[in-house]
């Protein structure tokens, strides 16, 4: 039934009234929201959106500066750089469908003739150590390859052809433990003080002086900042800003190539681990150094999978491990040099006094004999060392047991200490002393305390003993310039492009020590004799080459090993500049293996071949 007006309920009419009034008001508030909201992002945010709008125009790209070139003393290279073509995928723009994202890492598995589970492990592996970086599938990629991925780059979204700079390595494994490597920065890297600007991505020196030097080698990176357009390609003239790279500093080393590549070859040779130094007896600058087995640094410029990366850490060979600063045996006779100036220095020997050596000596009911039982009947030290007699340094490893006389001065030397030379991992080896048994003893570490026969045996380089290649030669060296105790180095200069030398290294000498010229004198002789005396333990090796030089043999015990071989030879004789030590893991005697190494050294530095055998010798083994 129709109502007039003036006939319907004022109810019905006010609850109309007021849905009308609560629809306003709602409307009121919506619109005042979106006035605030639109006020809000054109006034108080439009400068940041503004930026964030031109941003979107833009593409800033970090260019890699490539790493300075790595030479030796003579200019020759050792590290350069090489440009490559990298295929790298950026995980971020691969397409968010898992089934889309499958089907184009299969279309590159393809490609890059390998599988989608091997891509997907790479992939895994390399976010791993580097979460934020780009993942490199292959380097050295081809042209045709990189003209089919642009072709049809609709098809691979978040792929990228890079041209990155790559270690090259022009004389392959040569210096390979002195030169290092290079690799990503890692996550824990990228917090270090040293790295700070870094990004992740970027590489830096792993090892070796890649390491030492890296914020020298490294340069500094440019940028190139372009114009796109929506589709994301660059726009003609588009480029904005451009900072070109600053290329590292390059970096000579003090290495001889000559020798270094003659002091490869004779540990090579031999095919058994071991370690050499050459080094200057005055500036402790390194002329050669190196270690066996050893590896390709071009190795690490390749992507490899942590799988890689263990099998190459755990290689039971170690081919990683420079023994030359990083090995830790006994010395055999090469000690002999330690004690007598210990004996010397401390008043217990002169130059003149006797010892009778019958082949062996009793203390206790402990025997300690010759090599092969000989008898040498009564020695001066001069013709001791010539024969390497090991009762006459027994009989003063005994008088001298408890005094502490050849532990303080084989840390005057370097024995047991850090060398200060500019390579990372250097050992500090150790030097046994009454307190440092005494203490184990104490601790019940031990089955006895210091005794009368661990300074018999530290007297002949035995025992406890665990040094080095590089500390040998430090402590030759002191004896060979009289006294001054030099810090080992490889680093000699940095170099611009053109050149010039922007600055050179040539560390202080770590210390002094007082060695009478008689002491100095006495052994050197001796150490002439041992090599180019008719009954000295080298002479089949050393007695006809053309330059005097004064040298000793060693042949070191260790424990569930064959007889280690060592030579520690200083040259020319009187008065030195050079020293080298060689160590041969089983080896055999030091004339055996060691002395012939260090002989393939010395003809290189010298440029002089010796003029033939000698004959056998006439002495102890060493």
């Amino acid at each position: 039934m129709y109502l007039r007006s003036d006939e319907r309920s004022p109810a019905v009419g006010n609850r109309l009234a007021l849905r009308i009034a609560l629809f306003g008001g709602v409307a009121v508030v919506l619109f005042g929201v979106l006035f605030f909201r639109l006020w809000r992002l054109q006034v108080l945010d439009g400068a940041q959106y503004l930026a964030e709008a031109k941003n979107n125009r833009t593409r800033e790209y970090r260019v890699t500066a490539p790493r300075g070139e790595i030479l030796d003393r003579n200019g020759e290279v050792l590290v350069g750089n090489r440009t490559s073509l990298a295929l790298q995928v950026n995980t971020r723009k691969l397409p968010e469908n898992l089934t889309e994202r499958r089907t184009e890492l299969s279309r590159l598995a393809a490609l890059t003739h390998s599988n989608l589970r091997r891509v997907r492990r790479t992939m895994h592996e390399e976010l791993k150590l580097a979460p934020a970086a780009p993942v490199t599938l292959r380097r050295d990629v081809g042209r045709f390859l990189v003209y089919y991925l642009q072709e049809n780059q609709e098809r691979f979204p978040g792929v990228e052809i890079k041209h990155v700079f790559v270690r090259d390595y022009p004389e392959g494994t040569v210096a390979a433990h002195i030169l290092g490597n290079v690799g990503e920065i890692s996550e824990r890297e990228l917090r270090e003080p040293r790295f700070r600007g870094l990004q992740p991505g970027d590489e830096i020196g792993q090892d070796g002086v890649e390491d030492t030097y890296d914020h020298f080698l490294r340069g500094d990176p440019g940028l190139t900042r372009i114009q796109v357009d929506a589709l994301g390609q660059p726009t003609p003239n588009g480029r904005l800003v451009t900072k070109p790279p600053v290329p590292g500093e390059s970096l000579k080393l003090s290495l001889d190539f000559a020798v270094q590549a003659a002091g490869e070859a004779a540990l090579a040779a031999r095919g058994l681990p071991g370690g050499f130094v050459t080094m200057d007896v005055h500036s402790g600058e390194i002329l050669g150094i190196g270690s066996f087995p050893t590896f390709d640094p071009a190795t690490f410029t390749r992507p490899l999978t942590q799988r890689q990366v263990d099998d190459t850490y755990n290689n039971p060979l170690a081919p990683l491990a420079d023994r030359a600063i990083t090995g830790l045996y006994p010395t055999g006779s090469t000690f002999k040099l330690v004690t007598a100036v210990a004996a010397l220095e401390s008043g217990i020997l002169t130059p003149t006094r006797s010892i009778y050596d019958g082949g062996k000596l009793t203390v206790g009911e402990q025997t300690f004999q010759n090599a092969g039982g000989v008898s040498f009947g009564s020695l001066s030290l001069v013709r001791a060392l010539e024969v390497s007699s090991d009762v006459f340094f027994y009989t003063l490893g005994q008088e001298m047991w408890d005094s502490g006389e050849i532990q303080r001065w084989a840390h005057k030397l370097g024995i047991g200490r850090p060398s200060g030379i500019d390579l990372p991992g250097a050992a500090e080896g150790l030097l046994p002393s009454q307190h440092w048994r005494n203490q184990l003893y104490a601790e019940g570490e031990t089955d006895r305390p210091w005794s009368v026969g661990d300074g018999i045996q530290l007297a002949t380089g035995q025992g406890d003993l665990q040094t080095n290649p590089l500390q040998m030669a430090i402590a030759y060296a002191a004896l060979g310039n009289g006294g001054t105790v030099v810090t080992p180095h490889v680093g000699k200069e940095l170099t611009d492009a053109a050149g010039r030398v922007l600055r050179e290294f040539g560390p202080k000498p770590q210390r002094q020590v007082k060695i009478a010229p008689g002491t100095r004198t006495a052994i050197l002789e001796g150490l002439h004799d041992a090599a180019q005396g008719p009954e000295g333990t080298s002479y089949g090796i050393f007695g006809n080459f053309p330059v005097p030089v004064a040298g000793k043999t060693g042949t070191a015990q260790r424990a569930g090993h064959a007889d280690q071989s060592w030579y520690v030879i200083l040259a020319p004789y009187p008065d030195p500049k050079i020293v080298t030590a060689v160590t041969i893991e089983e080896g055999g005697f030091g004339a055996e293996s060691a002395a012939p190494a260090a002989l393939q050294i010395l003809e290189a530095y010298f440029n002089k071949q010796s003029k033939g055998s000698a004959g056998p010798n006439g002495g102890s083994p060493g």
